[in-house]
């Protein structure tokens, strides 16, 4: 979030396998069959690995979408002077507004981080976090900053998974009295969610030096992603680029082996824990499903 530029430094219920119906003979399958039925039975293989953890998957997800905000209050904290430096000196806001911006950014972040967590008034949560991403793209210039942009695309669709698993909730709560309303909320916050969340692999697919397997990496990633925003079998390459991400998170966003004042130290934290964020929306998305707007719910239906 709050990363200063040089100065101060910021789910898999078993899916019912469509693949060539009892009626169909092997030689009537379709590819888009053919590529159901082996999705299928990975899924039906991680569904038995994933068992143990699959209850505590919502609670990973949330946490793990709030935690760009809980790192960047505290870095905002743990660099006060030279955050008010860099607002002051460089982005120009008068003596004392450079306070009460920054206080503002860290209540918001810190409350509303929390209240997501635990699952208490995440609409009012949801839209206050939201705000720290389009206040703080205004506030430290870095609105026209691509990847920027892109990667906070991505961390409001895990926000907005947020809000949608909030949703699913109450409707489990309230299920004798349906709302209509809610019910659509529902399913159009999922559809922008889950395409919002795909923001950050185009990013990294454009930035950075091309070598074999980043190319490969982007391939597979850019499939996934296209079959996360259309809804086929969904849960299955959100939870690919899960892994794609969690790798790569590891691998070239290892802040912890730089030296305390090493100039990339502060990027490629910031970095790392963005991506946990986008995780997390992804491991909602594994876990509620893809939505009614989506091939595998169309597909259950005809």
């Amino acid at each position: 979030m709050a990363q200063i530029r040089g100065t101060a430094n910021y789910h898999l219920g078993n899916q019912p396998q469509f693949g060539g119906s009892s009626r169909d003979g092997p030689s009537d399958s379709s590819p888009l069959d053919t590529v159901r039925d082996y999705t299928s039975k990975i899924e039906d293989v991680l569904d038995t690995w994933s068992e143990p953890i699959k209850p505590y998957l919502p609670a990973l997800g949330r946490a793990l979408i709030v935690v760009t905000f809980l790192e960047d209050a505290l870095r905002i904290l743990t660099q006060w002077s030279d955050q008010l430096l860099y607002l002051h000196d460089y982005r120009h806001f008068p003596t004392g507004l450079n306070h009460i911006f920054l206080m503002i950014n860290i209540v918001a972040m810190i409350t509303g981080s929390t209240l997501v967590i635990i699952r208490k008034y995440s609409d009012y949560a949801v839209a206050g976090l939201m705000g720290v991403v389009v206040v703080q793209a205004f506030g430290y210039g870095l609105i026209f900053d691509l990847n920027f942009f892109l990667r906070n695309l991505s961390v409001i669709g895990g926000l907005l998974m947020v809000l949608s698993d909030s949703w699913v909730r109450k409707t489990k709560a309230f299920a004798g009295l349906p709302s209509l309303d809610e019910k659509d909320r529902k399913m159009y916050f999922q559809l922008a969610g889950r395409v919002l969340l795909i923001f950050l692999f185009i990013g990294f697919v454009w930035s950075g030096e091309w070598s074999l397997w980043r190319i490969i990496t982007s391939v597979v990633g850019l499939i996934a992603c296209v079959m996360v925003v259309v809804g086929f079998k969904a849960k299955f390459s959100a939870t690919l680029l899960v892994l794609i991400l969690s790798v790569f998170n590891v691998l070239v966003n290892n802040f912890w082996t730089l030296h305390e004042h090493h100039p990339h130290k502060d990027f490629a934290k910031y970095d790392f824990f963005q991506i946990l964020s986008i995780v997390g929306g992804l491991l909602l998305l594994v876990n509620s499903g893809p939505g009614q707007f989506s091939i595998d719910e169309k597909k259950k239906v005809y």
